[in-house]
């Protein structure tokens, strides 16, 4: 008797399950027709810019900076910070015109900030690849290009014009890169001509 109030139960059961399994069917049904890649606003307006970071990933950081490749460089806007290039890291793309390096910001107290970064010679834009921890390794993820016009800080705008792009143009190798730098300037950003100082 009470196998068979059991069996009454669950055929119950079954049958009110029934409508409710068709309602999650037709659900998945209409969903599944949806436009699922609405975009947000944001998305709509910066497509430019996301196609680009999407087409030019950040390359992989250097080794972290050593104190006896760094070379120094003095903004034209002189502040609290002393800045150096790594000139073990300083990397250029003829074909885009584009300079990586590692860059370090050192404070009169002594305080290191370490990043990765790129300029773009061509745009006048400047890109932060990755940031330096205290530990000695990278962090961070990497930012879009941003022009340096609108840059508060002072390096990018000297070394674009003092060191890896005298005159727009970007720098032919690391080499020429370094000497710039330790030379206090390209021949070019002078009004000289660089011809000379790209064939030592």
């Amino acid at each position: 008797m009470r196998s068979q109030r059991g069996a009454a139960r669950i055929a119950r059961a079954r049958s009110r399950l029934k409508p409710l399994l068709l309602v999650a069917a037709l659900a998945a049904i209409l969903l599944g027709g949806c436009d699922h890649s609405e975009r947000s606003d944001w998305e709509r307006r910066n497509d430019a810019q996301l196609d680009r970071d999407a087409s030019d990933p950040a390359p992989p950081p250097p080794p972290f900076p050593r104190r006896a490749t760094l070379l120094e460089f003095e903004p034209r806007a002189p502040g609290d910070f002393r800045y150096y290039i790594d000139g073990a890291t300083l990397n250029v793309d003829p074909k885009k015109g584009v300079i990586s390096y590692v860059l370090v910001a050192r404070s009169l107290s002594g305080v290191e900030n370490v990043t990765f970064e790129a300029i773009n010679c061509k745009s006048d834009e400047y890109r932060v690849y990755a940031l330096g921890r205290a530990d000695g390794t990278w962090g961070g993820r990497a930012s879009p290009w941003r022009p340096i016009m609108q840059s508060r800080q002072p390096q990018y705008r000297s070394l674009q014009r003092d060191y890896f792009c005298p005159q727009s143009n970007a720098i032919g190798d690391a080499d020429e890169g370094r000497r710039a730098l330790q030379a206090g300037g390209h021949p070019w950003s002078r009004g000289f001509d660089a011809d000379s100082a790209r064939r030592r």
